[in-house]
């Protein structure tokens, strides 16, 4: 069997967590007013050339370079000014530029989120911030997820908590950090055995609960119309099997990936209106993993609603 077969997709949690509306991320401090909604469209373009087999980092002539390409649309609402509801539906790509398996295409999972804005209070020359933020996700096509590198997603239902924690200083400077469990479900595939730290004979897969951790140092300039932000994130997987020599990847294994990365968002106007954003993020360490650069384009408008 062609090594190719080996590679892993970077997990679609991490997908996710990289795409972002009116300045809101999973793990960000920014909320929005009572009855503000803001409408995002994001391009994100990801690809790689090594990766992890276990913690073996690894190149593949067979298959090339792997790309997966994002379009994901996204509509945040103020429910009220302690209160956002976020969502999205992104549809994704998948090739490569070399061997014979064909890429895959299509919408991949349905997330609803919350965010609860809990604490704001001054200390000193800032404020400091508590949020909580908890999110569903489950697979809105019936895509192959046991179909690595190329399957859209993991094909399974997640539930994810995450605390937020900050301290935003009076002039502009932000530091934040945030942590997040996400629980995973099963996901059903295409062959009745596997072997996942031993024999297994059933059509599901188990996908292993995760630890996602995300911290970033940020400023705000020109009241408020212009954000920057360096990042680092990582996800580990608490349980799972790594990638075995001449067979393939498999939502069962346990993926870890760390990130170094960059935002820029800017705002037309302080308030609503038309916004952009751009970012980058650069894998730096990983398990059954690709090592991925990324970047990201996308448009924002925010209107009041009522």
């Amino acid at each position: 069997m062609k090594i190719f077969i080996r590679l892993t997709a970077i997990a679609a949690t991490t997908i996710c967590l990289s795409m972002a509306s009116y300045a809101q991320t999973p793990w960000d401090e920014v909320m929005m007013g009572k009855g503000e909604i803001c409408t995002a469209l994001i391009y994100e373009h990801s690809s790689w050339d090594q990766y992890w087999e276990g913690t073996y980092l690894r190149e593949n002539a067979n298959i090339g370079t792997f790309t997966r390409q994002t379009i994901m649309p996204m509509i945040a609402m103020g429910i009220s000014k302690k209160i956002n509801i976020i969502a999205s539906l992104p549809y994704i790509n998948t090739k490569a530029s070399g061997g014979t398996q064909a890429g895959q295409s299509g919408i991949q999972d349905l997330s609803i989120a919350a965010k609860v804005d809990w604490l704001q209070k001054q200390v000193g020359k800032g404020k400091l911030l508590f949020l909580t933020n908890a999110h569903f996700s489950t697979p809105a096509s019936n895509y192959l997820s046991d179909y690595m590198p190329f399957s859209l997603g993991a094909g399974a239902p997640e539930i994810g908590l995450r605390g937020i924690g900050g301290y935003k200083m009076d002039n502009g400077i932000v530091f934040r950090a945030a942590a997040a469990y996400l629980w995973r479900g099963q996901t059903e595939v295409e062959r009745d055995y596997y072997y996942d730290n031993g024999s297994v004979y059933s059509t599901f897969m188990n996908v292993p609960n995760a630890l996602n951790l995300h911290a970033a140092v940020g400023y705000w300039a020109f009241d408020n119309r212009l954000r920057m932000e360096a990042t680092f994130m990582s996800l580990n997987c608490l349980t799972g099997d790594d990638i075995r020599s001449y067979n393939r990847p498999q939502p069962t294994n346990k993926m870890e990936v760390s990130q170094v990365g960059a935002w820029v968002q800017y705002f037309i106007k302080s308030d609503r209106g038309l916004g952009a954003l751009a970012y980058f993020n650069q894998t730096v360490s990983g398990r059954n993993m690709g090592k991925a650069t990324t970047f990201g384009i996308g448009l924002t408008y925010q209107f009041k609603a009522f």
